[in-house]
């Protein structure tokens, strides 16, 4: 038996879980918050230093024999020519480039050019395009980067002493718009189109592999990106998905390859292991929840013990939740629909069902999107707060026409970086196979079948799809 960490270094904390080698079981945790005040799009990245030390107090590392990291996604380090950083980093929620994001579709040909490039078209999030927002908008900084790495990439540099050699994974390497899920390399010709000079990238190594180790002897892992590590952490394979509902929403699945998409809307990731991690996104998930409770005057357990009174269909009523637009069909500039209103359906109760299942219709049409290009999903992980109301439990499986697991809450973005460390300490131990990672434990989690409601929640999708199609003609056809 050993002991390994996982360290995840998310936009506001680290979290830190210290697990046994072969089962993954938690032995010991540790949290502290960023030393951050609100959440500036501009961060100094010693900030996640000092919160990953206090993290570690008390021992907590005591007979550690690796680290595995995890961090925020699509956190940009511009670093100079000495390994210092040129600016602060600019961190994932940045809105400042969504213009610059446009410039560089137009400046490789559209969104087509860069899906098939990359397997993802820029968003303002994405590290290109905060590259290109650099070069635009701070000249001089951009011509003094001359090493471009993401947090994670720092912190395990950072961990090791900073080492010459910088090391990246594959996982977190998707989706900086740069590097090829599909062919496994850099396209130093788009940091190029958007820094306006060539720069160091760090050199991708395997799942398995150790980035290094300290000069105590301690190894420390690839690392990868917080949506990565999270999927790791549950221990999805081929066969499930993952559906995330926070204010947006995305769909994930673990797939054997990568899928270029013309339209954009499958962002091709890798994940931790060696497969790939198709993701589906939709602007509007719980935001459509609260906005239903605000204007019933509840909150989300109100509004949840509403729908529960109402019957599948809404007596037919029929919410698109594209409140703020929608990226999954693309429909930027659309807003929600209600449709069907009748007398009888003009009740509370069928307002919060319809919520409910509009939303969760969005998100099956997400999961269509990955079925439809060849990605088998027989079980759903749902994630996030609202996954715990009634009514979404209820109304999932049916509606997904799948398996619902709703698994226990957990820092799986921490334990998916301590597995990582665990199979590369079982690998340089010569104990475990570089190809099979460590069979650990699954999360504690409730099962919900569609049971016979499966006939009922492919009606209430057709009266979805009929509205959607009806109201947005063929948005789901480029």
């Amino acid at each position: 038996m050993g002991i390994v960490a996982g360290l995840d270094s998310s936009s506001e904390s680290t979290r830190i879980v210290v697990c046994d080698t072969d089962t993954g079981a938690v032995i010991r945790q540790g949290y502290a918050p960023h030393p951050l005040e609100g959440r500036p799009a501009d961060v100094d990245p010693q900030a996640w230093l000092l919160s990953l030390g206090e993290a570690a107090t008390g021992g907590l590392l005591e007979g550690v024999q690796a680290i595995g990291v995890s961090a925020q996604q699509n956190a940009v380090v511009p670093l100079d020519a000495q390994g210092g950083t040129v600016r602060p980093a600019m961190v994932g929620g940045d809105k400042r480039a969504q213009v610059a994001a446009v410039d560089l579709i137009d400046a490789l040909g559209g969104r087509q050019a860069w899906a098939e490039a990359v397997g993802v078209v820029p968003q303002a999030a994405q590290p290109v395009t905060k590259l290109r927002w650099l070069a635009r908008t701070e000249p001089e900084a951009a011509q003094r980067t001359a090493l471009v790495l993401q947090a994670h990439d720092w912190l395990v540099w950072q961990l090791l002493g900073r080492p010459v050699r910088r090391t990246a994974d594959r996982g977190g390497a998707s989706g900086t718009g740069y590097w090829s899920a599909a062919n496994g390399g850099y396209r130093p010709d788009l940091v190029e189109l958007a820094l306006g000079h060539q720069t160091a990238l760090p050199e991708i190594i395997g799942p398995a592999e150790a980035a290094g180790t300290t000069p105590e002897g301690l190894l420390i892992s690839a690392g990868t990106g917080e949506t990565m590590a999270a999927a790791f952490g549950l221990g999805i394979g081929v066969g499930d998905a993952v559906v995330s509902l926070g204010a947006s929403g995305s769909v994930m699945a673990v797939h054997h390859e990568a899928l270029a998409d013309p339209h954009g809307m499958i962002t091709s990731l890798a994940d931790a292991t060696g497969m790939h991690l198709p993701v589906v996104h939709t602007l509007n998930a719980v935001r459509a929840l609260r906005g239903t409770a605000e204007l019933l005057g509840t909150d989300l357990d109100g509004l949840s013990e509403l729908a529960t009174k109402s019957t599948p269909g809404s007596h037919g009523l029929v919410m698109l939740p594209y409140l703020e637009g929608e990226r999954t069909p693309q429909l930027p500039h659309t807003a929600g629909t209600l449709s069907g209103l009748r007398r009888e359906s003009m009740k509370p109760e069928h307002l919060a069902r319809a919520a409910f299942e509009g939303m969760l219709c969005s998100l099956a049409d997400a999961l269509d999107v990955l079925r439809g290009r060849g990605v088998e999903v027989r079980r759903v992980f749902l994630l996030g707060p609202a996954a715990d109301l009634p009514a979404v439990q209820a109304a999932a499986p049916m509606l997904f026409g799948a398996q619902v697991v709703v698994p226990q809450a957990a820092d799986y973005a921490a334990l998916g970086a301590a597995r990582q460390a665990a199979w590369a300490l079982g690998v340089s131990q010569g104990t475990l196979d570089a190809r099979q990672p460590p069979v650990w434990q699954g999360a504690s989690a409730q099962v919900f079948e569609p049971g016979e409601e499966l006939a009922v929640g492919q009606a209430v999708r057709q009266q979805y799809v009929a509205v959607r199609d009806q109201t947005h003609p063929g948005a789901f056809q480029g």
